[in-house]
This record gives C-alpha cells, structure tokens and sequence, in this order.
C-alpha cells in the first residue's frame, strides 16, 4: 500500500514552519534569555555587591577571580579521573565553563550534570558508562568536601561560634533537631523502597565506575586531586575576598565556614544555590567572628565575582559548544 498525496490537498503551516526553525540556533539564545531574567530577579544583589567591589582591595580580588578560573580545571581533572577514555582537553575545559552556568540556571546539579552527560555521549562514551562517570565524580567531589571540612573542624575547634548567633541553651535543642532530621532522611532511605533503589543505584554504578578508574594511578590522581582542589580552590577565593573586604576572620576560619555553609545548602534545590548559599556564608562567617555588615558585603562581592562575572561568558560558551554539536 503506498500513500498518495490528495490533489488540492496543502500541508498544514504549522508543520513547515517547524521544520524552517533553526533549532539548533534558537537553543544557543535560550542560556542568554535565562541569564537575563534571573539578573532581572536578582538585580538589586547586584547593585550592592558591585558597590562592595568598588572599595576593595583589587590585587585580592584578581586573586578570588584566578582561583575561580582554576576550579573549572579542578573540575576538568575529575572529570577526565572519573572515566578510563580520554577526553578532548580543551572541549574538556570550555564545556566546564559551560557547566557552571548551566548549573546557575537550572536546580543544583542538573545542568552540569547535563551538559557533562551530553558531552561524554558525543565523545563516544557509552550511556553506561557516563552515567556511571557521573555518579562517581558526585560521589568523589562530597566525600572530598565533608572530609576537608571535617579536617579543618578538628583542626580548628572553635573556628565557628555559635553562642552569638543562638540563644544560650538553643545550640542542643538545634544539634537535637538536626539529628532528628538525619536520623529521618536514613530511615526514609532505607525503609521507603522509591528511595532506596535509585540511592542504591546511584552508589553501585559509581563504585563500579571507581574499580575501574583506579586501576589507573593516572585517573584516580586526577579524580582525588580534583575533587580536593576544588573546594579549596572555592574556599580560598572567598578568603581573598574577605581580605579584599577587610573581614576580620583568620583565613582558615573562612575557608571552614564556606565548606560548612556548601555543605549545610548542598540539599536545597535552587538554581546554583542562589540565595540559600548566600544566606548560609553570611550565618557561617558571623559564626566564625565576623561583624554582620563586613560578612553581608564579602558574601555580595563573593558571589559577584564566582557566579555573575562568569555567568555571561559560561552562557556564551555554552551556546557556542550547542551550536558546534560537541555538546
């Protein structure tokens, strides 16, 4: 049986003009429309946080903004440590400058998790294994960040204070509530089987991804050493602001309040933790001694300098690598 087209019959112009469209173009707009309206959301952080910048101190705050650029190589290492076949270096690069952004627009870890997704595909990874890749370099990057942050507690016991933020007798009920809230999350992880099965899953597929990597020195050095790197690499950008700013906190006590407010926020499903991890480092740098004005304006410039400065070029990037098919 074979189809034949009805005289006087016309397509419908919906269908055409449809096949007209230059997706592929129109997708490389949609990162730029998004950047736009959340700084519309948001502008009036960014009024005050480019007021900060205006009084700081610019040779620290050329060092918060070296120490942003190296966590997208940080993050390049893990990402090649996290699978056995290599990737295209500089594709590695430009498309994590693309991930953070996509990461700002889209709730915590979905869109670089995509776009890391989608380029492990088209370099010819296996679905598997990429998604494998993926869990593991999740798992690598929150085992790297509580561990840093538990050396720096044992490190520095009384880094963070808060007897200035809860009333006396407050800091048990709060451990208490918090314990509670843990001891919830486990028993609903391992009691409700929805939960438990993609959990498990997810801990599977990046523990047999890990036997693999680390039966080359080479990636498990650079899956380890990435993920250690940055954290720190955040941490110590926000350290160069805070002196930038005059924050009278030792600098390892703002690098443990950033690792404790990232971790605190980690959960919350935000596009890149706006506005909860703002309100999480202004608490932890209050905890850690600082006066609430200096910490307000140090988070403003902080978040300025790691998220809205890159935010334009990591777009751009991003539609670039959309519109040339490597993602």
């Amino acid at each position: 049986m074979t189809a034949e087209r009805i005289p006087g019959f016309r397509e419908s112009r919906l269908p055409r003009l449809a096949r007209r469209v230059p997706w592929r173009h129109v997708l490389t707009l949609v990162p730029l429309v998004l950047v736009a309206v959340i700084a519309v959301q948001h502008w009036p952080v960014l009024v005050d946080g480019f007021g900060h910048l205006r009084d700081a101190s610019w040779p620290w705050l050329l060092a918060a903004g070296g120490a942003t650029c190296l966590t997208w190589v940080a993050a390049a290492f893990t990402r090649q440590g996290a699978v056995i076949q290599p990737l295209p270096r500089w594709r590695l690069l430009a498309t994590q400058l693309a991930a953070g952004s996509a990461n700002h627009l889209l709730p915590t870890g979905l869109g670089s998790g995509a776009v890391n997704l989608r380029f492990m595909t088209v370099c010819g990874v296996p679905l598997a294994t990429s998604s494998a890749a993926l869990a593991l370099y999740l798992l690598a990057e929150s085992i790297a960040r509580v561990g840093l942050m538990a050396v720096f507690f044992v490190a520095f016991p009384d880094a963070l204070r808060l007897d200035g933020l809860l009333p006396a007798g407050d800091v048990g009920p709060v451990l208490a509530v918090a314990g509670a809230l843990v001891a919830v999350a486990l028993a609903g992880l391992l009691l409700v089987r929805r939960v438990r099965e993609p959990v498990f899953r997810f801990v599977r597929s990046a523990l047999g991804e890990a036997r693999s990597v680390h039966t080359r020195p080479s990636r498990a050095l650079a899956l380890w050493g990435g993920s250690l790197a940055f954290p720190a690499l955040q941490a110590a950008g926000l350290v160069a602001v805070g002196r930038a700013l005059g924050l009278d906190v030792p600098p390892a006590h703002m690098a443990l309040a950033y690792l404790a407010a990232t971790v605190a926020v980690a959960l919350i499903p935000t596009p890149g933790g706006l506005g909860s991890v703002e309100a999480a480092l202004i608490v932890a740098l209050v905890a850690a001694g600082g006066p609430v004005a200096v910490a307000t304006a140090v988070v403003l410039a902080y978040r300025i300098i790691t998220v809205w400065v890159p935010l334009l070029p990591g777009a751009l990037t991003l539609g670039a690598l959309v519109r040339l098919k490597v993602i």
